[in-house]
């Protein structure tokens, strides 16, 4: 076949993700073009800040849950065989009080909270555990994964690379302009992917008025908390959470952590931070050896601004300005955890786009 110039607008996880797996495929000549690269940290990126791990809270039967189970495969096969992609196991308990049985952490996590979640059959070492005290309704464990994103994003440039990718800086106000001359070194360009994240709410010719922030604050220690665990809720409000997780290859543990919606602000709020190191020491102990947060040793505080969409993820394509454009954005906390699955259809729907496969 012809050749097929492609550009795609976003360098985080679900467009490096998509440019990635495209590029593994022949016929394309691909160009990811965008403001934020890994490397930078900056508010508008979100992808750096993210913990990042594998604890899926899609619905069973959605698009959503596809995506999550697309997603398992490949980072599996990370952690096994890839040690310099920065994945690496860990043993993850999920812990359900009886108390936040209402709350609205408890909805959002219901798949996630439930003793047989759909995911039971994809993770390994899945069960389900007698819960310890009257405290807790359950109590479920599994094998998943966490990522350094440090490690984890570089790595996917270098494979893109590897792959003839080319990367450039560029900040465009409307998704045609990726198809101006000068942003692709072949000239004309046959398909846009867009990937912007957050940035698609202001986007010129997507204007997605759905998508919106949900603020999320950490803080990264060198304390080792031995295994990812995930709370059903907080005694500190309905916008805050309870996660632990390390990182790969000296990565820092991540304690998170809050899920604030429409909140823009880029620093991080102290008042905040001592809830979270508090929570932390309590649900896990071995954080400190029993003593109080005095003893985490603090690498950095972070705030990140996870691109969430009102109707979930956006993964389609739509003609604009009489060029293909396959949305990928919108993925709000589930980016790497659904990124493959994510980008597998992205990819499906450009071959369908450029008339190589029959309409999904």
């Amino acid at each position: 076949m012809a050749q097929k110039n492609i550009v795609v607008v976003g360098a985080g996880v679900a467009g490096l993700t998509t440019a990635l797996l495209l590029s593994k495929k022949k016929g394309y000549s691909i160009v990811v073009a965008a403001k934020h690269m890994p490397g930078d940290y900056d508010i508008e990126y979100a992808s750096p800040w993210a913990g990042a791990n594998y604890m899926p809270v899609s619905v069973r039967g959605t698009r959503a849950a596809k995506w999550d189970e697309n997603t398992w495969a490949p980072l599996e096969d990370l952690a096994q065989n890839h040690p310099e992609a920065g994945v690496h196991f860990q043993e993850c308990e999920i812990k359900n009080r009886v108390k936040d049985a209402e709350s609205a952490t408890a909805e959002w996590f219901s798949e996630l909270l439930s003793p047989t979640p759909w995911f039971k059959d994809v993770v390994p070492n899945f069960q389900s555990k007698p819960p310890p005290s009257a405290e807790f309704s359950s109590i479920t464990s599994f094998t998943s994964v966490c990522i350094n994103t440090a490690i984890y994003l570089p790595y996917l440039v270098s494979q893109c690379l590897k792959n003839g990718v080319i990367f450039k800086r560029a900040v465009f106000t409307h998704i045609s302009d990726a198809t101006a001359k000068g942003v692709h070194p072949q000239g004309n360009v046959d398909l846009v992917i867009n990937c912007t994240g957050l940035a698609a709410a202001t986007l010129g010719g997507v204007e997605d008025k759905t998508v919106h922030p949900a603020r999320g604050q950490i803080v990264i220690v060198r304390n080792d908390a031995g295994k990812m665990t995930g709370l059903s809720g907080t005694d500190d409000g309905s916008e805050e959470a309870c996660y632990i997780m390390t990182r790969a290859a000296g990565g820092g543990t991540i304690l998170g952590g809050c899920y604030q919606k429409d909140r823009w602000e880029s620093q991080p709020d102290p008042n905040l931070a001592i809830r979270i190191m508090k929570r932390a020491v309590e649900v896990c102990p071995q954080l400190t050896g029993g003593k109080g947060i005095e003893h985490l040793d603090v690498i950095r505080h972070g705030v990140g601004l996870r691109p969430a969409r009102e109707n979930g993820a956006r993964v389609e394509k739509e003609r604009i300005e009489g060029t293909w454009v396959v949305h990928n954005y919108g993925h709000g906390g589930a980016g790497y955890q659904c990124s493959y699955g994510c980008a597998m259809e992205a990819v499906e729907l450009v071959e369908e786009a450029m008339g190589l496969r029959p309409k999904l």
